[in-house]
């Protein structure tokens, strides 16, 4: 009988001593934190300490005389190293959050995706930030190009017509300017985006879109006769129709506030605009954006997000807990 020899258990610990770990009776992580080999998984997850079988990292094949094992413990210490996340949007406010979360973070190596040399300037300037044009395909490929994970916060911007007098009553125009609206910018920017993530091979989208997807007469839709929402939602479709594992976050009504302080509300189909509670922070948003990069109860999921009022509630710090309240795939 030959004999199959099993690989000890070993520690593999690589921690910060400052980090701040949220609560969560089996995993227990942070944005700095312990990379460890989950020993029931083939996923990675972050633990104060820790140690792994090395033995779930080897293979057995059947050879004449017996089983031999193979040890492929090179490729899996390799896929340990911290993942490329390229935020496109990050010239905005809501993508500034997120890239600047990514480079803080150990595990990630943060790349950003901007239309200008000025949008480059704004967030630091970085050989990290890419200038390109979501709607040229082509512009796009050397910032997609060797990622994990992609983060879509592009989106088409109206503008206020000049002339505007809020003293005198009514209500503002908007438009949108030449080769930005909607359509070249929701559907076909993020289509390119998508095309390009899934030819790299990425591991994961997250896609920040809005609520109020479901109605088409939203007053969204109406700004500059853009139909921003019907475009989004397309965009979004056509991400989940795509194959590559992603997380769709609809998030309510935007605002610029400090973030970690709320209760986040997970919903769908526009329910909760029904209700008193349809906003959230930007620094949340891009919070669950992060998070969503961490667990597999976040992937193919999509979600409408909003959060109670500060003061009220408990601050969310379980995020598998909230990813897997998520029954929706769309």
């Amino acid at each position: 009988m030959a004999t199959v020899a099993v690989a000890p258990r070993v520690p593999l610990v690589i921690s910060n001593n400052n980090c701040r770990f949220s609560n969560s009776r089996s995993v227990r992580q942070c944005h700095k934190c312990s990379w460890v080999a989950h020993p029931e998984s083939s996923s990675l997850s972050f633990h104060n300490s820790t140690s792994f079988s090395a033995s779930s990292l080897f293979v057995q094949r059947r050879v004449r005389k017996g089983f031999r094992s193979i040890g492929v413990v090179t490729k899996a210490m390799a896929d340990l190293g911290p993942s490329t996340v390229l935020v496109t949007g990050a010239g905005g406010r809501t993508g500034k959050i997120v890239y600047k979360k990514l480079k803080e973070a150990d595990q990630y190596v943060a790349r950003g995706l901007v239309r200008t040399e000025e949008s480059k300037e704004s967030i630091g300037g970085a050989d990290d930030i890419f200038i390109g044009d979501i709607r040229d395909a082509n512009s796009i490929l050397p910032a997609i190009q060797g990622i994990d994970a992609l983060v879509i916060l592009t989106s088409a911007v109206p503008r206020m017509k000049p002339g505007f007098d809020p003293t005198k009553g009514g209500r503002p125009e908007f438009y949108f300017e030449d080769g930005s609206n909607p359509e070249q910018v929701d559907w076909i920017g993020q289509k390119n985006q998508i095309d390009a993530a899934k030819a790299a091979g990425v591991k994961q989208i997250v896609l920040v879109g809005s609520m109020g997807g479901t109605d088409i007469n939203n007053p969204l839709n109406s700004l500059g006769n853009g139909n921003i929402l019907v475009w989004k939602r397309k965009a979004e479709q056509y991400l989940a129709d795509s194959g590559v594992p992603y997380t769709i976050i609809r998030a309510g009504g935007l605002q610029d506030k400090e973030g970690g302080i709320r209760e986040l509300l997970i919903g769908k189909d526009d329910e909760l605009l029904k209700t008193e509670t349809r906003t959230i922070a930007r620094a949340d948003v891009a919070e669950v954006c992060i998070q969503a990069l961490q667990f597999e109860e976040a992937k193919f999921k999509a979600f409408d997000l909003a959060s109670k009022p500060e003061g009220t509630g408990t601050p969310t710090k379980d995020f598998k807990a909230l990813f897997s309240q998520i029954t929706t795939r769309f």
